[in-house]
């Protein structure tokens, strides 16, 4: 012991330099450790107050204050405490110190493996969650516009049209009550290939409410002259419902102007089999023309005017309670049966034009002399006139026009091409990235 001691004095007298150099680099490295460990402290490599939160709902057993800890690495938890006076304990403390050492030691552990695994459990929901966000709205839209996009003037009448991007044409037709903004989803998409117009029919939309006789010969013409002056050349013409009958007489009319025609739950009736009449008595006689005349004398001067007055009133009526944004989103719900699209933007995009001055007016017009008048004009009749290629694009949970009308449309017309949706009546708006791609591959097996 002596000697040891006068070693140590020894070193201490005849090497006191090397003693204190040794000294100085001692308490040097302990300085950086403790550097170390407190920038340890205070750097941690993800913020622990954000996921400590979504940790602690799914796992409750583990209080936020000791998941934050674990997460970060700051020693204001019990646990690391410990570990702060470890060494005392472990020198002083005996076996059942080290044995106690050892238990929470493997607790420890335990929870930053649990701890660890939730948080990883926490970013793929994370994840997933944002991959599913992103395929709501992956497909461009196109911006609404309060006054519109293009106009021209068509038989000194304002007409509205949207057109976007380059190549082969095709010229979309909206359905009753609805307009160019209801390709929304369509027109960007489409545009990357070809050039695409969208047109409000004249009535509707964005185009004038002009105070004249609506049918659907009408319309046609307007197709038909928007082709020749606007976009130039044949095109591939698709219409839903109301639009869709248009686009079908412009295709059996005017056979030059379309290369392909694409009906979205079209409108129009079939022809009915008459059935065989009965011979009437006095047919053709002196006295049945009396009484035709009367007949018709007695309709014309009073029961007429009356019928024209009640149902005039009875419709304007309609028209103001139809315009009405939330009869408007009711009945949209109706006939989408994914309903994730009857938005504010659809809405408005049909609101809007009701407030023109005369728009109770024409919607008395095309009731009475669209939807409640009997045409001559039948599917079978067009389809016979009709000699391009045809594609039917159906939603088949349409309320109105279901898929026995695609399937007897396709009877008419043997070489038309079907593809079945499930969608409602409004298939480009209800399933927009299905009907781009059908739409698409048809024009592109055209051009």
């Amino acid at each position: 012991m002596q000697r040891g001691v006068g070693a140590v004095a020894g070193i201490a007298e005849g090497g006191g330099g090397n003693c204190a150099i040794m000294m100085q680099n001692y308490h040097h490295r302990h300085r950086r450790h403790r550097l170390h460990h407190h920038q340890q402290q205070r750097a941690p490599l993800f913020s622990a107050s954000l996921y400590a939160p979504s940790l602690s709902l799914l796992s409750p057993s583990i209080p936020r204050r000791q998941l934050t800890t674990l997460l970060s690495g700051t020693s204001t938890s019990s646990s690391s405490k410990f570990f702060d006076n470890s060494s005392c304990r472990l020198q002083f403390g005996g076996p059942a110190a080290v044995a106690q050492l050892r238990k929470r030691r493997r607790q420890f552990v335990s929870e930053s493996i649990a701890a660890g695994a939730l948080l990883m459990c926490t970013a793929a929901a994370m994840a997933d969650t944002a991959v599913q966000e992103e395929s709501t709205i992956t497909l461009d839209r196109l911006p609404f516009k309060p006054d519109g996009y293009n106009f021209w003037t068509w038989r000194g009448h304002k007409v509205h049209y949207v057109v976007q991007g380059q190549g082969p044409p095709i010229v979309l037709i909206h359905g009753f009550g609805a307009s160019a903004f209801h390709w929304r989803y369509n027109i960007p998409e489409l545009a990357k290939t070809h050039t695409v117009y969208a047109m409000d029919l004249l009535g509707f939309g964005w185009s004038e409410k002009a105070l004249i006789e609506y049918d659907a010969l009408l319309w046609r013409d307007q197709v038909a002259d928007f082709v020749k002056e606007v976009v130039g050349k044949p095109a591939v013409l698709a219409g839903n419902s109301v639009g869709g009958f248009t686009v079908l007489t412009t295709a059996a009319g005017y056979p030059d102007l379309v290369s392909g025609l694409v009906l979205l739950n079209s409108s129009g009736q079939f022809d009915t089999p008459s059935s065989p009449g009965e011979a009437k008595i006095g047919e053709g006689s002196s006295q049945q023309e009396v009484i035709k005349t009367e007949e018709s004398v007695l309709n014309r001067l009073m029961l007429k005017p009356i019928k024209d007055f009640v149902q005039k009133y009875a419709i304007l009526f309609a028209f103001w309670q139809a315009k009405q944004p939330a009869r408007i989103k009711s009945v949209l719900q109706n006939v989408y049966k994914d309903q994730t699209n009857v938005d504010d933007y659809l809405v408005q995009s049909i609101v809007q034009p009701t407030q023109d001055a005369n728009a109770g007016e024409v919607y008395y017009r095309l009731m009475t002399q669209v939807l409640f008048k009997s045409s001559n004009l039948t599917i079978n009749q067009l389809l016979d006139q009709l000699s391009c290629p045809l594609l039917l694009l159906w939603g088949d949970l349409d309320p109105w026009m279901g898929p026995s009308k695609c399937e007897q449309m396709k009877k008419l017309y043997p070489q038309a091409e079907m593809v079945h949706l499930q969608a409602g009546h409004c298939p480009h708006d209800e399933a927009p990235a299905q009907v781009n791609t059908a739409l698409r591959s048809f024009a592109n097996s055209i051009y």
